[in-house]
């Protein structure tokens, strides 16, 4: 069986949650205290042993590329004024993985952007990563489907309980509980209105495929919003083979959405040493602060992080 040696990070939205900010900045380069949030999705598949990286780009995401292409400029102004600790940081940016851009010319959906990375993933099995979802675990999200992908040896999508009032924001499964965190998927449905979804769990940013997916894709007409839905490639798939839904463990952030932003920031913030005791004290200035909820500038819940599974 192949191993899963590549991913596709989907990164071609126009991100209209964020406007105005998102005309001249792409949604994933919104920053998370001094790394843009994409930097911690790439990281999360290099720590899960991807060794290729697939980004897929549209019209204004330039400084993506830019942002993980080296910058001799920046690097010799470094050197000159002898900050050796920013240069090397800027450095590693740009070595930490052989990253490939494909740019889909129009926003015709999620599913049409994964079929644009059909020709570089080829016959292998394939991860991928949503670039504004950002899960923290010891072990990271998208090595807890590889490691189930090599034993199932199908696909596995990575899901969790939403609360009722967003169910119609997420693909919802229907599924047969076979393990305490696992489920295989009988059905899955994109944004069901809420007295039509078949339950109350729904697939986040994190999946593992079999090459299998992309010619569903191709067979995949326009669904929710007018666009190709990966979602209903998902469905055609389960037609041929059995798919599994994996009740992940870790926290994560939706910085797609505002408030998920703004609480990632808070957490990395009292996570960071450079900037805890300064967002502590304002936040226990407003009343809203728990000392022991923290320690030592760390997040308790990241440091202890093989958490508890969430339970459906």
């Amino acid at each position: 069986m192949k191993e899963v040696r590549k991913a596709v990070i989907p990164a071609a939205g126009l991100g209209t949650r964020f406007l105005p900010a998102t005309k001249s900045m792409p949604k994933e380069m919104l920053p998370l205290i001094d790394r843009p949030v994409i930097q911690y999705v790439v990281e999360e598949a290099i720590d899960s042993g991807i060794e290729d990286l697939i980004i897929i780009t549209g019209r204004g995401k330039r400084a993506i590329e830019d942002y993980f292409d080296d910058s001799p400029e920046l690097e010799m102004h470094l050197r000159d004024h002898g900050k050796f600790e920013a240069l090397k940081t800027v450095q590693e940016i740009s070595s930490l993985i052989d990253i490939h851009y494909i740019r889909q010319k129009e926003p015709r959906g999620l599913g049409d952007a994964i079929l644009r990375a059909e020709k570089h993933i080829g016959d292998e099995p394939f991860a991928v990563l949503l670039g504004d979802d950002i899960i923290k675990n010891r072990t990271p999200c998208t090595k807890q489907l590889i490691d189930l992908y090599w034993e199932k040896q199908r696909s596995v999508i990575a899901v969790e309980t939403v609360p009722q009032e967003k169910v119609s924001s997420y693909g919802i499964i229907q599924g047969t509980r076979v393990a305490p965190s696992l489920y295989r998927i009988d059905d899955i449905v994109e944004k069901p209105r809420v007295e039509e979804a078949p339950s109350n769990i729904g697939a986040i940013g994190r999946y593992v495929f079999t090459p299998e997916l992309f010619e569903c894709l191709e067979h995949t007409t326009p669904g929710v919003g007018g666009e190709i839905q990966l979602t209903d490639g998902i469905r055609i798939l389960l037609q041929f083979q059995e798919i599994y839904a994996h009740v992940f463990q870790g926290k994560r952030y939706d910085t797609g959405d505002k408030a998920g932003y703004i609480k990632a920031i808070i957490d990395f913030a009292l996570a960071n040493p450079e900037t805890c005791d300064d967002v502590a004290g304002h936040l226990m200035s407003l009343g809203k602060y728990e000392p022991e909820v923290f320690s030592a500038g760390r997040v308790v819940s990241e440091t202890t992080a093989d958490s508890s599974e969430k339970d459906q």
